[in-house]
């Protein structure tokens, strides 16, 4: 059975073929059947290959499908190979069973763009390239895959390019990303050099023999790959191009932002655990990094108005969560975040979305009010959703997997009461700005009446992300609930386990902690959203408070920062080059070598008397030279 995982990544590759080839000539019924059924397959096969991995795993929990050799070169031969073990098939089971659920939800809310051929298209090789990345048995073949994600992001972020804006979001999203990338395939050239191979199993095993911990290469590969998560994954410095990514239509933002490109970069570093192990200070660079993250996109999220941009910040934030798990060593505490999220964050996003599609695309949330009524399953699955990104206790997946990761910041072998602390402030942040998009979407007057309700299509996919919001917590309860370890025994076939050094036996104190602070988030949401929604706009007259608000709003000045920092001097120096030194050299030869043409062209007169003398003139030359010289 497990002869099939070739299978998974293939369907929507083929799926995208088809359609990219013949997408114009098909029906829209096709097109929907093959975009969201390539995808359906891919789920169905793999839980069939999950189930069977998981009742019977192959030696050393791990399975290897070399498909064929890529390239042969100087001692280089990475293969065309896919890896199954516990870490891959949790990614590769979210990816489709997730993005199938996004897909299906696609079908209603694309029914009317005249390009669906084409969307469907991008987002199944979106799917497949996240795949391949996940599945990759080196690092060359998830490179490809890395920069497969890079490429569908910025075709789908300005899917509907005839809009300017949406065409200067793509290209951010691109060159943006691009920079991290640079720095991840530095650190892919320095691993070769070193190792001698980029086989992920092998760089794991000759890593600790051939590097002390913290040496200075093993620090300088961890840092380098560090980059690359950094920059696909959303997080600062490189963070600025993410909330731009809401221009691409909603599932494109559910889809990105939930199951696949944003996650990659918590994927890499899990993956490649035991080189940041080697390197203490890039591992505790990478806890800072999530800390500081979670903390600033979660103030940008309190002032948004656009209803995705609040996702957007919001999911920069939770990522933030998983990157200083990661950075502590609770490896499993940030996948079990990540396997949360990704169903909460896609229904929120999908429940946006068919309330922006209700309201004539109309994305200020202060502009929706009242649509409880008016769409009241839409209201009550989304509520499921904020319940469970707000972490509300002992109900909602959210609550188990933060609390996993804020009880393991203080108690994980690299946690601290500051990560504590930052962790802690991060979630009652964002209790306030998930309830404030809840009060003011659904509660108070309405501003707009709502043309339609969303069809099965779009309903169904929001029950069953709505169910895996609550249940999906239960996998993995504290000692303290029972203390069902399901999902982390299962991780630690793969990834370390994360010892408790602080607190021991504190661990009920600090849940109790987490619970109010999440709870009183939603109260203060509550006050001043919905009993006293005044409040707010009064606070903002404040100076130092209007002015503090316009920051956050601006997600901390970082993009002013860049264009004066990097954009307006690299236009700069176009404008004084707009003729290109480089190119002058070039031109240069062109012109000499025209020039000798046309000296040369001079000699083809036709007339035989004078070529005869050239060939006789040219002999006596010859002769002269041979015997005088």
């Amino acid at each position: 059975m497990l002869d099939l995982l070739w299978l998974v990544p293939t369907l929507p590759l083929a799926s995208y073929l088809v359609l990219a080839v013949g997408g114009k000539r098909l029906s829209r019924a096709t097109v929907s059947w093959l975009g969201a059924g390539s995808v359906g397959l891919s789920a169905c096969l793999a839980l069939a290959l999950g189930a069977g991995f998981l009742a019977s795993p192959p030696p050393d929990h791990r399975f290897v499908q070399v498909l064929w050799i890529w390239m042969n070169t100087g001692g280089f031969n990475p293969a065309i190979a896919l890896q199954l073990d516990e870490l891959s098939l949790l990614m590769v089971l979210v990816v489709t069973f997730v993005g199938f659920l996004i897909h299906l939800y696609s079908v209603e809310f694309m029914a009317d763009d005249e390009a669906c051929s084409r969307f469907f298209a991008y987002m199944n090789l979106f799917v497949c390239s996240m795949l391949i990345l996940v599945l990759a048995d080196n690092l060359l073949l998830l490179y490809l895959g890395w920069e497969g994600v890079g490429l569908c992001s910025y075709l789908l972020i300005g899917f509907w390019y005839k809009d300017p804006e949406n065409g200067r979001a793509a290209r951010k999203a691109f060159i943006v990303t691009r920079i991290g990338d640079t720095a991840f395939a530095i650190g892919l050239f320095l691993l070769f050099v070193h190792l001698g191979t980029l086989t992920i199993r092998d760089i794991l095993e000759l890593a600790p023999a051939h590097w002390a911990q913290g040496s200075g290469m093993a620090v300088a590969a961890a840092a380098l790959l560090l980059g690359g998560a950094i920059g696909k994954s959303g997080q600062l410095p490189l963070q600025v191009w993410l909330p731009d990514a809401m221009a691409g239509p909603t599932p494109v933002s559910a889809l990105i932002h939930a199951a696949t490109m944003v996650t990659a970069g918590v994927y890499l570093i899990a993956r490649l655990h035991v080189l940041f192990s080697l390197a203490p200070a890039v591992q505790n660079a990478v806890a800072v990094i999530g800390a500081l993250t979670l903390l600033l996109a979660g103030f940008s999220a309190l002032t948004q108005r656009n209803i995705k941009r609040v996702l957007a910040y919001s999911t920069i934030s939770q990522i933030g969560y998983m990157f200083l798990a990661l950075g502590v060593g609770a490896y499993s505490a940030a996948m079990f975040h990540f396997f949360t999220h990704a169903f909460f964050k896609a229904l929120l996003f999908l429940g946006a979305g068919a309330v922006i599609m209700a309201l004539h695309h109309e994305h200020d949330m202060f502009k929706f009010g009242g649509m409880r009524k008016e769409m009241p399953l839409v209201y009550r699955t989304f509520l499921i959703g904020s319940a469970s990104l707000a972490a509300v206790p002992f109900v909602t997946a959210g609550f188990y997997s933060k609390d996993l990761i804020i009880w393991e910041s203080w108690s994980a072998p690299g946690g601290n009461p500051w990560l504590w602390g930052a962790a802690l402030v991060g979630a009652f942040i964002t209790s306030i700005y998930t309830f404030r998009m809840v009060f003011v979407t659904f509660f108070g007057e309405p501003h707009g009446h709502a043309a339609h309700g969303p069809g099965i299509r779009m309903t169904l996919p929001l029950v069953v992300l709505a169910f895996f919001s609550i249940v999906a917590g239960f996998l993995e309860l504290p000692h303290t609930m029972g203390n069902v370890t399901f999902f982390s025994d299962l991780m630690h076939t793969v990834l370390p386990a994360a010892e408790a050094e602080n607190g021991r036996g504190n661990e009920l104190l600090f849940q109790v902690i987490a619970a109010a602070v999440s709870l009183s988030g939603i109260l203060i949401a509550y006050l001043l959203y919905y009993r006293r929604s005044a409040v707010p706009e009064r606070l903002s007259e404040i100076p130092v408070i209007g002015t503090l608000g316009r920051l956050w709003f601006i997600g901390w000045g970082f993009d002013w920062l860049y264009d004066r920092l990097l954009v307006r001097p690299y236009d700069w120096l176009a404008r004084v080059n707009r003729r290109d030194v480089v190119d002058a050299v070039y031109g240069a030869i062109a012109y000499i070598t025209l020039g000798f043409y046309l000296l040369f062209s001079r000699t083809q007169t036709g007339k035989l008397r004078q070529y005869a003398a050239g060939i006789a003139l040219g002999a006596i030359i010859t002769i002269a030279v041979v015997i005088f010289l």
